[in-house]
């Protein structure tokens, strides 16, 4: 884009009064000395006020007139804030009047230390820019998106011998039609299996296709034409692959009909069975379009955007129209101060939303977006078509702006309810175990293994918000003088790993000596800087020698101040039976119905899923692994020439040397390197 750095980082004290030109002494009067401005009236720090605005004085008059971006920073080198300016230097000059500030930017003021800055050659560029940055950086006072996973996208391919119809997600390398986005791989996964049954393209990997001899299982059941053994012309299938791309872009009323036509003709020329394969193939588009839930009849293409506010907190829900269909929706819960308007949350979090995805033609909002024609510009600027953003007043657009809204208010009030019942659970579990405080972090621990193969660690970690799936942990057991089967061993090695690494990044003791650290009154309690690293409780799998175990292993980090709680299973591994172990205390059980105990299950049965889910994960990636990958020098290439001329890799294993030299496109070096790997230690 042409982005120039006009400032980097420093302290105020780099930019000398001298070095001033007299137009700049001149700007720089039009702000208000900070002697005459009126006392800021916020329960805040004023001399750390004043300070910070000093600070941004410095900056504000050597600042150019033009469009950029700039970022304010904190003692610690931490980034605040990142905002986007048509002129830097007034922008900047607001925050340097040292009145009429809300209580968000007085704070983020206060801790200002130093700010950097970048000049653009447009105001559309500079929101770009400001968008990448606050994804990248995630500054404290910004509006954040806490849920930025990727969404799936139908790619149909153009870059094989014969089009490939694939679930897609991540970046747009490879060549071909995008298709979404879906609000989740289920709707994904519905889709690309009607459209084989549509179309008969095929999903199998390039390097599966170019090795069969003969048709698979899908060709059998219908659900593919086999271009890979010449069951269909190189023509017929570009025309099946053809139609698909027709029907994803909007035309599959026409292909429809096609499908309905020929359907006819085959009928009326008495060939039945190829009749009731059109026949089929129509029932699998309709059931594309039957079961995509709210439709629309005049909206092709659009996503909708709708904003509610309770208690301080925000919830936008997204839904995604694409074909005439609704494609799913996903509810989203961005960070935001509690004192911006839902006006200024709404725009930052679009300007967000697209930085990795295109466009559609078509932004339906609930709330006026501040600035809307700008970022309908800069959104404009990076797919091939206008985007409009508008906020509906009346008709079928209307509607669906407040179908999402009435599902944005219902998504938000669960994730309120659900924080309330869960902050009472983690109350009464803090009185059930003799806790002085209810705990914030509550750390899960669990192993899962078969006979000791593909041993994992998991854990998983529960918080006011319920379970915070960005903070589990998987661990690899990586000791090899374990006893297979060594549940104690591998319990001792994973809550080594983890609290040695816990102490390193974040020492208790350097929190101690400071003294608990300053919180933002209106953060949500998961975030970073109010959700604690250490946990509050830990749970273990197991009984007292486990828990024994655990104990010992933290003494020797010098951790003796986190609670610890051993679940023991009770009889034949029965629920409502579970007996718990804590030191100093004798054992002892919860009534069947406590909904403590409940809340323990669901919190051990939690981690039971995830130990176990990354054990399977591990164990298949283990079955598949092929052992010519691990060979320097064999890449896809050979592996395959070899495979076809001997079969197996067991007899590649067995073959001589000279045997390995024959095979089409194996060198001798290459043979040498095969024959080594397998009889290294013969």
């Amino acid at each position: 884009m042409g982005l120039m750095s006009r400032a980097t980082r420093s302290s105020f004290e780099d930019v000398p009064p001298e070095s001033f030109d007299e137009d700049e002494r001149e700007a720089e009067a039009e702000i208000p000395a900070l002697d005459d401005a009126p006392e800021i009236d916020f329960d805040i720090d004023h001399g750390a006020v004043k300070v910070g605005t000093e600070i941004i004085r410095r900056f504000w008059s050597t600042l150019p007139s033009s469009p950029g971006v700039y970022r304010m920073f904190d003692h610690k080198g931490d980034v605040l804030y990142v905002g986007k300016a048509k002129n830097l230097k007034a922008r900047v000059g607001s925050y340097a009047r040292g009145q009429a500030h809300s209580n968000r930017i007085a704070r983020m003021i206060a801790q200002t230390a130093a700010m950097e800055f970048v000049t653009t050659a447009t105001e559309t560029e500079a929101l770009l820019l400001e968008a990448n940055l606050i994804k990248q950086l995630k500054p404290r006072f910004n509006v954040l998106m806490r849920d930025d996973k990727s969404f799936p996208y139908i790619l149909l391919t153009s870059d094989g011998p014969a089009p490939q119809i694939v679930k897609h997600r991540g970046a747009r390398r490879r060549k071909g039609n995008y298709y979404g986005p879906f609000a989740n791989v289920w709707a994904v996964n519905r889709t690309v299996n009607a459209l084989q049954r549509a179309f008969l393209l095929r999903t199998c990997s390039d390097s599966y296709y170019e090795n069969r001899t003969r048709p698979c299982l899908l060709f059998q059941i219908k659900r593919c034409s086999g271009p890979c053994t010449g069951e269909i012309s190189s023509d017929d299938y570009v025309a099946l692959s053809d139609n698909a791309r027709a029907f994803l872009s909007g035309k599959s009323n026409a292909v429809k009909d096609r499908m309905r036509e020929e359907m006819q003709a085959a009928s009326e020329n008495l060939e039945f069975e190829r009749a009731a394969r059109f026949r089929d193939r129509i029932s699998a588009l309709s059931a594309i379009q039957g079961t995509q839930g709210v439709n629309t009849q005049g909206v092709e293409e659009a996503d909708v955007f709708a904003l509610d506010e309770q208690a301080g907190q925000f919830c936008i829900e997204v839904f995604f129209f694409r074909n005439f269909q609704n494609w799913g929706n996903r509810a989203y819960f961005p960070k935001a101060d509690r004192s911006m308007s839902a006006e200024e949350v709404l725009a930052s979090f679009i300007s967000q939303f697209y930085d990795d995805k295109p466009a559609p033609r078509v932004v339906l909002v609930s709330h006026a977006v501040e600035d809307a024609e700008l970022v309908a510009a800069a959104l404009s600027s990076r797919v091939d078509h206008r985007v409009e953003i508008h906020l509906p007043q009346r008709g079928e657009r209307k509607n669906l702006v407040d179908y999402a809204k009435r599902n944005a208010k219902e998504a938000l009030g669960r994730r309120l309810a659900d924080t309330a019942s869960q902050g009472k659970l983690l109350t009464a579990l803090g009185q059930t175990l003799g806790l002085e405080k209810p705990p914030r972090r509550v750390e899960v621990y669990d192993n899962s293994h078969i006979s000791g193969t593909n041993a994992v660690g998991g854990m998983i970690v529960a918080g006011p918000t319920g379970f915070m799936k960005t903070h589990y942990r998987t661990f690899n057991i990586k000791s090899e003088e374990l006893t297979p089967g060594d549940d104690f061993g591998m319990m001792r090695e994973v809550l080594t790993r983890r609290f040695k690494r816990l102490a390193k990044e974040a020492p208790r003791a350097a929190k101690e000596a400071e003294g608990a650290p300053a919180t933002d009154p209106d953060a949500a309690p998961d975030e970073p800087e109010t959700f604690p690293a250490w946990p509050d409780l830990v749970l273990i799998d197991g009984g007292a020698g486990q828990l024994e175990a655990v104990r010992g292993v933290l003494a020797e980090i010098g951790v003796t101040d986190v609670p610890l709680v051993g679940i023991a299973k009770g009889r034949d591994r029965d629920a409502g039976r579970e007996t718990f172990f804590l030191p100093g205390r004798p054992p002892f059980k919860l009534p069947p119905r406590d909904p403590v105990l409940y809340f323990v299950q669901r919190l051990r049965d939690e981690a039971h899923r995830f130990a176990i889910g990354t054990h399977r994960a591990r164990r298949k990636r283990e079955m598949t692994k092929n052992p010519l990958d691990e060979i320097a020098g064999i890449g896809p290439t050979r592996k395959r020439a070899l495979l076809h001329h001997f079969g197996t890799v067991k007899a590649i294993e067995r073959a001589a040397l000279e045997d390995l030299a024959k095979a089409p496109g194996v060198n001798a070096a290459t043979a040498r390197a095969v024959y080594d790997f397998f009889h290294a230690n013969a």
